[in-house]
């Protein structure tokens, strides 16, 4: 019986089941986060910069090190690198859990970002590695459909836990998870590597691109705090602009680089990878605001705050698997751009959110959010994935997931900026609630333009890809 379990033939679907939990641990993280900050807050006296860099410290180290993490899973061996990650993440959630201040929960979260980033582009790469390009567009519905799982379950778990127990738990909850996950990775993944003549890491070019995204990340963080024309912000961006110059000179001229330039010649990878970055970017914002503005404006409860997203990921869970085989059969370019769309559309409708707004006012927003990012997730990540080749499937993993941190901190940095560029008076005054409203609803507004930008790049970039020859599975 268990032969037959584990024969050939069944065992790329246990591969699956098991890297999908790696990701439904790092997905579940973010969203029970997010419901939680609002008690974070209270009990740790923090300012609202402080809850951004609790979400961007760890967004930021998951997507500086996250091509590093590809390369390595490329080189040692994903099944190796995806274990080693699973271990940090859950070492670093019981320090999380632990933290008696904002800077120790900070200094956690971005250690937990460096487990996560080695986690995640091995969880694609090994799928990539296991499925034939028949069934790569089904795969990879599966694992977005895990992660919308735990976008569905975060919000809610989270709100229970925080509001029942405390907002600890939502970080020792990872603790039992990912013992079982590592179990599990040692007993079904088989392991696979780049199997190229000479493999080494790029430390140049993580170094460079560390300091340009958390030059640029904390600029737009701290600008209102101190000024958008003071000398500690220009001087911020300026170390941002030479150091995105200086990554790109490097990677250039690397023999063997941490992010091969040459990949994003082919235009659907390239447009798929703009299309996430511009979709987190657009996303990952209103999720924060969003969670804080049910809370802190409507005076929903953590529980009831978590509820109120299920709609969305709910119908995220149950499309998304369906646009990726649809992916397969029509191509990804006509999915993606009318998903952007679609998400336009709802950011629009949260943006008419005031004062005194009710779950049916958010509600048709959910729909049609939902909608549009399962339309959006699946195919973009199957388009990416399909224009590299099997070998390169870590790199290529890490590139997309990059771009979608990237494009997360960003969000949360800008859409963070220009609430707090409405907001003059300080907390707990009576025009504050009002202030924070107008903020909002502009930062919604600059997201649903931006939603529409990527949607025109899905068009004009994306392109149905045909790939050569199956590859055999790789099983040690």
């Amino acid at each position: 019986m268990k032969a037959r379990l584990f024969a050939p033939e069944n065992r790329k679907w246990w591969t699956l089941a098991a890297v999908s939990f790696g990701l439904f641990m790092i997905m579940l993280d973010n969203t029970i986060v997010n419901v939680a900050l609002p008690s974070i807050q209270r009990s740790l006296h923090i300012q609202i910069s402080e809850l951004e860099w609790i979400v961007n410290g760890y967004a930021l180290t998951f997507a500086v090190v996250m091509l590093t993490g590809g390369k390595l899973a490329d080189m040692l061996g994903r099944r190796r690198i995806f274990i080693f990650g699973l271990l940090i993440f859950t070492a670093s959630s019981l320090a999380c859990g632990l933290a008696p201040s904002a800077h120790f929960l900070i200094g956690a979260r971005v250690v937990q970002g460096v487990g996560a980033a080695l986690m995640n582009p091995a969880t694609l790469s090994i799928i990539t590695a296991t499925f034939p390009p028949r069934q790569r567009g089904m795969a990879i519905g599966i694992w977005a459909g895990t992660s919308a799982m735990a976008l569905a379950i975060g919000p809610l778990v989270g709100g229970v836990l925080t509001q029942q127990i405390n907002w600890s738990w939502i970080f020792f909850i990872n603790v039992p998870i990912g013992i079982l996950g590592i179990v599990v990775a040692r007993l079904v993944i088989p392991e696979s590597k780049d199997t190229s003549a000479e493999q080494r890491l790029d430390l140049p070019g993580l170094l460079t691109s560390a300091i340009a995204l958390f030059a640029l990340t904390y600029g737009l963080i701290e600008a209102n705090s101190y000024g958008w024309t003071s000398t500690r912000i220009l001087v911020l961006f300026a170390i941002a602009v030479v150091g995105l110059v200086a990554f790109a000179l490097v990677e250039l001229r690397q023999r063997i680089p941490m992010l091969d330039l040459s990949l994003f010649k082919n235009s659907t990878f390239a447009g798929a990878n703009v299309v996430m970055m511009l979709t987190s970017l657009a996303m990952f914002g209103v999720f924060f605001f969003v969670s804080l503005y049910m809370q802190n404006i409507l005076g929903y409860s953590p529980t009831k705050a978590g509820a109120t997203f299920l709609p969305m990921t709910i119908l995220i869970i149950l499309i998304a698997p369906v646009s990726g085989k649809l992916s397969d059969r029509i191509g990804s370019r006509w999915l993606m751009s009318s998903g952007m769309v679609l998400v336009a559309g709802s950011l629009l409708i949260f943006s008419r959110m005031g004062l005194h707004g009710t779950f049916w006012d958010l509600f048709p927003g959910l729909i049609v959010g939902g909608i549009g990012m399962a339309l959006v997730m699946t195919p973009a990540t199957a388009a990416a994935m399909g224009s590299v080749e099997v070998d390169k499937a870590g790199v290529g993993s890490a590139v997309l997931n990059s771009m979608r941190q990237v494009g997360g901190s960003l969000g949360i940095a800008i859409m963070g900026a220009i609430v707090a560029a409405s907001v003059h008076v300080p907390p707990g005054s009576p025009q504050s609630a009002a202030q924070f409203v107008t903020g909002y609803q502009h930062a919604l507004e600059v997201a649903a333009v931006i939603a529409f930008a990527a949607a025109l790049v899905a068009v004009a970039t994306v392109r149905k890809y045909r790939h050569g020859a199956e590859p055999v599975e790789a099983v040690a």
